[in-house]
């Protein structure tokens, strides 16, 4: 594919570094959400011995946290559409801290649940916030590119949390708790980063006086028209779908790999560990595309090819090493360009900016309550048949592409918007 291809099409402006550093410093929500989301998951068999847990119990602990994520979207965002995004944005990541320290200090079940429900209602919060600030604070033509850079972050968070676990994996419960350490200091430093993040003039001067920042009752009942009722449920149903899949396989993937697939602790994040790597490449290039038709043109491809690798690992029922070796590396490569990157930009696009927190907030929340449910049963239902597991969420990313495909073509197709103004942005001397 050359740069030619890419970039053909009206010019695309470059990003500044100030957009750069407000990208940066907002994707650490994704950073973070993923980074609780995997440790969680790699922390399910220390906790497990450690607190004496049942299948059931560690289904409660995964579902504490993405029920808490849940709750968190949805009153994040609408506080952050109704109060202040900046202010919101610099409170619930220090909350975050909180929640993680709470997990690392843990001395029994109970405060454990206390720190993952506190850590998720604060990520929670802070993913349709920092994506509405990304989205306010820049211009439409280089919004993709940004929002992509926020998807990169989740990638590694993923990345670093699986790095920590394979180091410690012998390490048992302290493993756990050198999980949640990083992510606590992670928060801590990104708290201090954007408490001096400084807007442009303009962009300060709404946020102190209210601005599109004040969301009222008449356009908060315009959720009900149909210009925002369909994208709403249009992105709501392909993010349910498609987070149905991705949380199973991000929260229990190395408990699958344990349980079902035979593999040892150690090789089971080895495998996760190994496929990173592209995932992280191929997030990159989604950010240098995110702004072009091949947005679109590689979403068509990559949509049937995530079906492919998850009905690969199905049909083996997950105890052949090699197909699960076959479904992470093809997942890792085709999700970055048929997944969540997708839906952070549509919910940017497809919305108002004075609902975006609120939208993103609803779609969110709706989402991981659901998967806090099927996560209660998650674990029982791998250690009964863990076929069935892989089969479903075969099904959920096959539906999760059926719908990407209609947002494409009807709700959110890349350059259906350039000509519209933009928003106000950071000047290059606010950094």
């Amino acid at each position: 594919m050359s740069n030619d291809a890419i970039s053909s099409g009206p010019h695309k402006p470059p990003v500044t570094r100030a957009q750069w550093r407000l990208a940066a410093l907002s994707g650490m929500a994704s950073y973070l959400d993923s980074g609780i989301i995997v440790s969680c998951g790699l922390s399910l068999s220390a906790w497990q011995t450690r607190f004496d847990l049942s299948p059931w119990g560690l289904g409660a602990l995964s579902a504490a946290l993405t029920f808490s994520i849940a709750a968190g979207s949805l009153i994040g965002g609408r506080l952050a559409d109704r109060f202040g995004r900046r202010r919101v944005y610099g409170i619930d990541i220090l909350v975050l801290a909180l929640g993680a320290a709470l997990v690392v200090l843990a001395p029994n079940s109970a405060v454990l649940f206390a720190g993952l429900i506190v850590g998720g209602l604060a990520a929670g919060a802070d993913l349709p916030t920092s994506l509405a600030m990304v989205s306010e604070h820049s211009p439409r033509a280089v919004r993709g590119r940004l929002i992509g850079a926020t998807q990169t972050l989740w990638m590694a968070g993923i990345t670093v949390t699986i790095l920590i676990g394979f180091g410690t994996s012998t390490l048992g419960h302290l493993s756990a708790q050198l999980l949640f350490g990083h992510l606590t200091v992670v928060a801590l430093a990104s708290w201090v980063l954007r408490s001096r993040l400084t807007l442009s003039p303009v962009a300060e001067a709404a946020e102190r006086g209210g601005g599109a920042e004040g969301i009222d009752a008449r356009a908060l009942r315009s959720l009900a028209a149909r210009p925002v009722l369909v994208p709403l449920l249009a992105t709501g149903g392909f993010y349910l779908s498609w987070n149905l899949a991705a949380n199973t396989m991000g929260q229990y993937g190395t408990y699958f790999l344990t349980t079902v697939s035979g593999a040892s602790q150690t090789l089971a994040t080895g495998l996760g560990l190994a496929a990173l790597p592209v995932g992280l490449v191929c997030s990159l290039a989604f950010v240098r595309l995110a702004d072009s038709p091949w947005r679109d043109r590689l979403f068509y491809v990559c949509a049937p090819l995530q079906v492919l690798a998850f009905a690969v690992a199905a049909v083996t029922g997950g105890a052949v090493i090699a197909a699960m070796v076959f479904f992470l590396l093809l997942n890792n490569v085709v999700n970055q360009f048929s997944g969540e990157a997708n839906y952070k930009v549509w919910s940017q696009e497809a919305f108002p900016e004075q609902l975006r927190a609120t939208t993103q907030g609803l779609t969110y929340g709706a989402s991981r309550a659901l998967c806090g449910l099927a996560g209660l049963a998650t674990p029982a239902l791998m250690e009964a048949d863990g076929a069935a597991v892989l089969w479903i969420t075969t099904a959920c990313v096959a539906v999760s592409g059926t719908i990407g495909v209609w947002i494409v073509r009807r709700i959110a197709p890349q350059g259906a918007h350039d000509r519209v103004a933009p928003t106000p942005i950071l000047t290059k001397e606010a950094i």
